[in-house]
């Protein structure tokens, strides 16, 4: 195998060699049975012969294949072990998974919801779920690693040229499966450092920070809306205070929105489940601080 430098190379090479070979094969089984129709074809062929076993033959046509099928796994296997060996001066990122929504926390605590790394550098993606099994998937840079709750994966590549290329999840992991799509940008290293020194911008008005801002990274806004628009989940807007129709045990009945029934709504979701909406929504126990908690409920509560 040549001298690899990124995943795309080792996993482009593995298939252009069993592409290679897999053509190879349907040339040469065509032009066989193009010979055989000719060679063997009944006007030539008035009497049928009875064709004896050729032991040569059967022992060519194990071989052959198994020295085919043992260079495509060795050639493959190079190409695995590449890229599951990490450089030694990769960037570690942070990846969590949660329905339907991609957050990704740098060395320095800054969490984006849009993977940015540096040119030239590779990067390790340290990959893992607070909810159900997802997939992480960039087809530009020929990876994909399964995100799993309660354990880590990782992955690495080498980012070699700017721009944006698409990230996807590719596990099926519920209703907006679809919709969990974000973009890797690829900026040069100096741009890179001069946005990893530099605090996150801030613009007017509470969208930037506080509540919305921890809505936002949670991954909460993936399934309700601060307007009043509806999606998988209950509008936060109007919420706090209101008359709701829960279902808890079997039981459907109504409940007044006060702080307490919010806070068990974030912990522990399942306990009541809003009528007209699929029970999806996994604990938060592990993913929100009590004060992060408080921030939020504080927002919600504003959303009149």
């Amino acid at each position: 195998m040549p001298l690899l430098r990124n995943s795309t190379q080792a996993v482009d090479n593995v298939f252009l060699f069993i592409l290679a070979i897999s053509v190879a094969l349907l040339a040469g089984i065509v032009i066989t049975m193009l010979y055989f129709v000719v060679r063997y074809r009944r006007s030539r062929n008035l009497e049928p012969e009875n064709i004896e076993g050729n032991l040569l033959l059967e022992i060519v046509w194990v071989i052959i294949p198994l020295i085919i099928v043992m260079a495509m796994f060795f050639y493959g296997l190079q190409g695995f072990r590449f890229i599951r060996t990490v450089p030694p001066n990769a960037m570690p990122v942070k990846v969590f998974a949660q329905m339907w929504h991609w957050t990704f926390e740098y060395e320095n605590g800054r969490t984006t919801d849009q993977l940015l790394v540096p040119k030239g550098r590779p990067v390790r993606l340290v990959i893992t779920s607070r909810d159900v099994v997802h997939s992480l998937f960039i087809p530009a840079f020929r990876i994909k690693e399964d995100a799993v709750p309660g354990m880590q994966t990782y992955l690495w590549f080498l980012p070699d040229k700017t721009g944006y290329y698409d990230l996807f999840c590719s596990e099926y992991c519920g209703e907006r499966h679809s919709s969990m799509i974000t973009k890797v940008q690829v900026v040069s290293a100096e741009d890179f450092s001069r946005w990893y020194v530099t605090e996150p911008a801030k613009h007017d008005g509470e969208a930037e920070k506080g509540g919305a801002a921890l809505l936002q990274k949670k991954g909460c806004l993936a399934c309700h809306s601060t307007d009043g628009t509806k999606k998988i989940g209950p509008t936060f807007k109007g919420l706090a205070g209101s008359r709701v129709t829960v279902v808890t045990a079997g039981k459907e009945h109504e409940i007044i929105a006060d702080d307490e029934y919010l806070r068990r709504s974030v912990m522990d979701p399942q306990a009541d489940i809003v009528k007209g909406y699929p029970p999806v929504m996994p604990p938060q126990k592990d993913a929100i601080s009590p004060d992060e908690l408080s921030e939020i409920l504080e927002y919600i509560k504003g959303l009149k």
